[in-house]
């Protein structure tokens, strides 16, 4: 017999539990959906509780897109030096705190501030957590990791957004607050307990985070997403009087078409997700020209009902199969800046809200109908199919940093 000893089997190094994780971080989606999207279903009774106008009103959803728009950069940028999951704690607790802040804001003036404070960790919050995400599994699977986590988000238009307006209708609008800082709580709870620990990187800096923003690339993504995604959000601003001024659907059966368009996103959200992982750029260019035929159908649709409530699942979904493939492009066009980049495409989707609502809005002015926004969002969306165009023949010549 041989004298050798043999060596003790090696300790395999634990993997993460990468379901919860994803969870964890898709629940402060579902939470930042919630705040989001309410408001717009709550704006009556926030007029009359604060004795404001309708316009006055609509600034404070202005308010909290400006604060995506400014905190998306700027906390990714500063939070470079943290490990990822303190940075994703720390944002979701400053979430939590200013809604809570709007909850008990005493006037106009200060929901207004409290309202583009909880905008600021917003775009970071998602940021990192697609960026999280995509390190809990094999490259091949990133598109499917990041659509999970902004499941968080289309969901909560299905299920949070209609429970959420029920309750401020019932009981008060201001308890919209008081239910967003729970889940805000309880979002951090779980990331503590299922997100692992990922140490930042050495060379992680504000100065290096910052450097994304010199790629020609990065930019070309965030402008697919303001100018290709506008589409998706001038037909959903108007979708209430579309459905009722057009198709003749009852105002009482408009939160039926409200969870019909989020079905519809989670759906686009789940397929966009894993056609991603296929192809980054190939889902694109297929989804840009989807959306711009899936809007000039819903233009004539919705003339009758039944086409309608079918039409609106489809335009939902038909825009949310844009988002993972976007993410996954500014994650590929800044790899060293990757929470930055990330973050980005959070600003640039509402900046396309902006847009989207604006145009959709100057075309009723001038007369031309509620179906007109539809037709305004399929020209966004070959516009935005045209830069990514432009985007794909400059990595030919340059291919994106491995």
């Amino acid at each position: 017999m041989s004298s050798a000893v043999q060596s003790p089997p090696a300790k395999k190094t634990p993997s993460p539990r990468i379901a919860p994780a994803i969870v964890a971080l898709a629940m402060g989606g579902f939470g930042i959906g919630v705040t989001e999207f309410t408001m717009m279903g709550l704006l009556k009774e926030v007029e009359t509780g604060l004795g404001i106008s309708t316009p006055e009103a609509g600034h404070l959803i202005s308010a909290y897109a400006l604060g995506v728009v400014v905190g998306a950069p700027l906390l990714a940028a500063v939070g470079a030096k943290l490990p990822r999951k303190h940075l994703a704690l720390g944002l979701m607790f400053f979430f939590s705190v200013a809604n809570l802040t709007s909850y008990l804001a005493p006037d106009y003036t200060t929901m207004l501030v409290s309202r583009f404070a909880a905008g600021l960790p917003h775009g970071a919050f998602f940021g990192v957590a697609a960026v999280i995400a995509a390190s809990l599994v094999s490259p091949t699977r990133r598109g499917w990791a990041i659509s999970m986590v902004m499941a968080g988000l289309t969901v909560s238009n299905v299920v949070g957004v209609p429970l959420a307006t029920w309750v401020g209708q019932a009981f008060g609008w201001r308890l919209l607050f008081v239910l967003v800082g729970a889940i805000g709580l309880l979002t951090l709870a779980l990331l503590w307990r299922f997100v692992p620990f990922q140490a930042a990187h050495p060379d992680a800096s504000i100065r290096r985070e910052l450097g994304a923003l010199k790629r020609l690339q990065v930019w070309l993504a965030i402008l697919i997403g303001i100018v290709g995604f506008g589409g998706f959000f001038a037909t959903y601003t108007y979708i209430a009087h579309t459905m009722t001024s057009v198709a003749g659907i009852p105002s009482s059966l408009i939160p039926l078409v409200v969870a019909l368009y989020g079905l519809g996103m989670v759906a686009g959200n789940i397929v966009g997700g894993r056609i991603a992982d296929r192809s980054v750029m190939g889902t694109i260019y297929r989804v840009l020209p989807g959306i711009a035929v899936a809007l000039v159908v819903y233009a004539v649709a919705v003339q009758w009902p039944w086409s309608a409530f079918v039409m609106v699942f489809v335009v939902g979904a038909a825009g949310s199969m844009l988002v993972p493939a976007l993410q996954t492009r500014l994650l590929d066009a800044s790899p060293d800046a990757p929470s930055l980049a990330s973050s980005l495409n959070h600003a640039a989707l509402n900046v396309a809200n902006a847009l989207g609502a604006f145009l959709g809005g100057v075309v009723i002015a001038w007369g031309w109908g509620y179906v007109a926004p539809a037709l305004v969002g399929a020209v966004l969306a070959i516009l935005g199919l045209g830069v990514a165009i432009v985007s794909g023949l400059l990595e030919r010549k340059k291919p994106l940093t491995a």
